[in-house]
């Protein structure tokens, strides 16, 4: 990655970048043709919590460093250009949303890390598109154990329960529409718990926006 926060010429062909035709729901992209509106066999079998998700690349072997580079190594510098392409990419979520929501990380990772990413990512997101945040609406109750040789079922359990919303923001959610705002989205376990939360506290629409989305849900740990 370039000192800009750019990517350099040989990464920028390695990254999958997500493009339609996508599902309607959860935004993961089609190998064919697909009419507008149109759902995946996930989404039309089971509903999300949410209602939309959208992403800006695929996680896999070629954008796995930038994604924890983001993460664990200090590399904040990227965090505007990275809100530049999250505000292309979700668009259509962003043009009705009243507050970006950053998924919350326990303390202890947060007092590890020092900062959130996702709070980085709503941030930059925010600026470039004008949406105001929510920094700390949610928290999370405890620190779950690692997601990530975990399946779908058992990542919604592991979360059942972890996050919550501040009472004091009750009003600030209440008939809201949000966007969540998170680094990678796998399994949907994390977003999913959040949006219950936000539905529960009455916000009007909870959508998903997202880094990158897990092309095998298999090689991501979850916050």
């Amino acid at each position: 990655m370039e000192d800009v926060g750019g990517l350099c010429s040989d990464c920028w062909k390695a990254v999958d970048f997500i493009a339609p035709p996508l599902c309607e729901r959860c935004g993961t992209t089609f190998t064919l043709e697909a009419d507008p509106g149109a759902l995946c066999g996930i989404c039309a079998r089971h509903e999300p919590a949410y209602g939309r998700a959208r992403s800006v690349f695929a996680y896999d072997a070629a954008s796995r460093r930038l994604i924890l580079d983001l993460k664990y190594a200090d590399r904040t510098d990227a965090a505007p250009a990275f809100g530049r392409w999250m505000a292309r990419a979700g668009v259509e979520l962003l043009g009705g949303a009243d507050f970006l929501v950053p998924v919350p990380l326990h303390w202890t990772r947060l007092f590890t890390r020092r900062y959130n990413q996702a709070a980085l990512l709503a941030g930059a997101v925010g600026r470039e598109f004008g949406v105001a945040v929510l920094l700390d609406p949610l928290i999370r109750l405890r620190r779950t154990p690692s997601q990530g040789r975990m399946n779908a079922s058992d990542r919604r359990r592991n979360l059942r329960g972890a996050i919550a919303l501040r009472p004091e923001r009750a009003q600030q959610v209440e008939g809201r529409s949000l966007v969540l705002v998170d680094d990678v989205l796998t399994s949907g376990a994390t977003v999913s718990e959040c949006a219950h939360v936000l539905y529960k506290a009455g916000a009007r629409n909870v959508d998903v926006l997202t880094l990158a989305r897990a092309v095998h849900p298999a090689l991501i740990d979850d916050n």
